[in-house]
């Protein structure tokens, strides 16, 4: 049997390369011609190779391939994560092309194993450049939604569109989409300010982007689909939701002790009754907006599960936990709540919004944590912190229904009261967003079951990739 490989280049971030990997597994799953490799970057602030080594050995057919570590960029023109992270990535340019040389195409060069194309993400487009000189097809994988992603492509058309910088447009957007008028205020920080360093390399990511053969979505046509049928050119693929079930890495012992202790506490609550609060990879808070959200659960009086990390002091560094809770909290909080709520670090987040005591996720609407709620039917109140995640709150709000929004103060904190508000509003009874999440949730499932949409949309992405060799 003919076998056929794919590479993939994703970004360094955890959530990026999880769901990279995940939808690998699902390619092998489906067709076992294939054969994936995946590029993998070495930085000193996202330490995945527990993670990796881990895949390595439990999936046949997937290896990964460890870059060497190149030069972090510095100067003026880094100050954005959009231009670092991009600098960074242009970096590794002649060490991918050399890997893919020697390591990759070397084995093709017998007649049963063809290399297929590259697959690279929103911010490593620069490799599209490698896939030209080799003569393989370039696909983007895209770990964010739909809606975003059109975003993404209508960039260039806002750039021409408006000559003052988008934070100092008075009125709403119009992005094909979209349903609803976007106000400029929820995109990407670095989209607002054309002088920034992070903008040009935004527009730089959105052109590549229409230079590939196609672009794969994590989505499915059900959840988005406004935004998935306004696309034209190139082909896209919604696959979604590609779900790391299993969890993905921890991080220590400690992580596996923390774990055993959440699901024992929860197993003792009774069913929808605890709010979760969990804010990705790279959430975290100081110490005035934790004692507003300490105040706002206490006075909402539901049960409450609370992943608090504390802001890292370096850079792109991933949080930590706090070593004294009592130093952060108020005063007697932990005491007055012990009956009916828990504060941890690190939390199991697929585990925990598995779990039949969970009624509520405030969350910082990172894609991937927003196609978890909705896989376990959980409903949502937003709480976007950096990134694309504004947007996707603007969406899963005013688009979709699918969630409860809580809004920051003018001086970027979120108060007490609105904190308890939020909390209410996702938790009280048998509301409409319950129940179209709930829906929603029985969607997602069928989409990637035989028959279901994304399945029927992998398999059109396998054909064209067999097409092409």
């Amino acid at each position: 049997m003919k076998k056929v490989k794919l590479v993939f280049f994703p970004s360094m971030g955890i959530g990026h390369l999880v769901s990279t990997v995940e939808f690998a597994k699902h390619l092998l799953i489906r067709d076992a011609r294939f054969s994936i490799t995946v590029l993998t970057m070495t930085a000193p602030f996202a330490n995945t190779r527990a993670y990796t080594e881990s895949v390595a050995a439990s999936v046949a057919g997937i290896q990964f391939i460890y870059l060497p570590q190149v030069n972090l960029p510095a100067g003026p023109e880094t100050q954005s994560p959009v231009a670092f992270l991009s600098l960074f990535i242009e970096n590794h340019k002649p060490y991918v092309k050399h890997t893919i040389l020697e390591n990759i195409s070397s084995e093709s060069k017998s007649d049963s194993l063809q290399l297929a194309g590259l697959v690279v993400d929103l911010f490593t487009t620069t490799m599209i450049d490698i896939a030209n000189e080799l003569g393989i097809p370039a696909y983007l994988y895209f770990t964010s939604g739909a809606a975003m992603l059109g975003l993404m492509l209508h960039l260039q058309t806002l750039h021409a569109e408006n000559a003052t910088d988008l934070k100092d447009y008075m009125g709403e957007l119009v992005i094909p989409s979209f349903l609803n008028s976007v106000p400029p205020l929820v995109l990407p920080q670095g989209l607002l300010d054309k002088k920034g360093s992070g903008y040009p390399w935004y527009l730089y990511h959105a052109r590549r982007f229409k230079e590939t053969k196609g672009i794969i979505v994590n989505t499915f046509s059900e959840l988005e689909p406004h935004a998935v049928n306004s696309f034209s050119d190139p082909a896209i693929y919604s696959v979604g939701p590609v779900l790391d079930l299993q969890g993905g890495p921890t991080h220590s012992q400690s992580d596996r002790a923390g774990h055993d202790k959440i699901m024992k506490w929860l197993d003792k609550q009774p069913p929808s009754s605890v709010i979760f609060l969990c804010f990705g990879s790279y959430g975290a808070f100081g110490s005035a907006q934790v004692k507003e959200i300490a105040m706002g659960l206490e006075r909402s009086g539901y049960r409450f599960l609370w992943s608090l990390r504390r802001p890292s002091s370096a850079g792109f560094n991933s949080p930590s936990d706090y070593k004294n809770l009592d130093e952060v909290l108020p005063e007697g909080f932990l005491e007055r709540t012990a009956g009916k709520g828990l504060v941890c670090g690190w939390t199991p987040q697929v585990a925990v919004l598995a779990h039949h005591a969970i009624g509520g996720f405030v969350s910082h609407s990172g894609w991937n944590s927003v196609l978890e709620s909705i896989w376990f039917g959980v409903p949502i109140a937003v709480w976007p912190l950096y990134a694309e995640q504004k947007l996707n709150a603007f969406e899963l709000v005013k688009e979709l229904g699918l969630a409860v929004e809580i809004t920051e103060g003018g001086d970027m904190v979120v108060v007490a009261e609105e904190v308890e508000r939020g909390v209410r509003s996702v938790m009280d009874g048998d509301n409409e967003v319950r129940k179209r999440v709930k829906e929603m949730g029985e969607k997602s499932r069928k989409a990637v079951m035989e028959g279901g949409s994304s399945f029927a949309s992998l398999g059109r992405l396998i054909e064209d990739l067999m097409e092409r060799i």
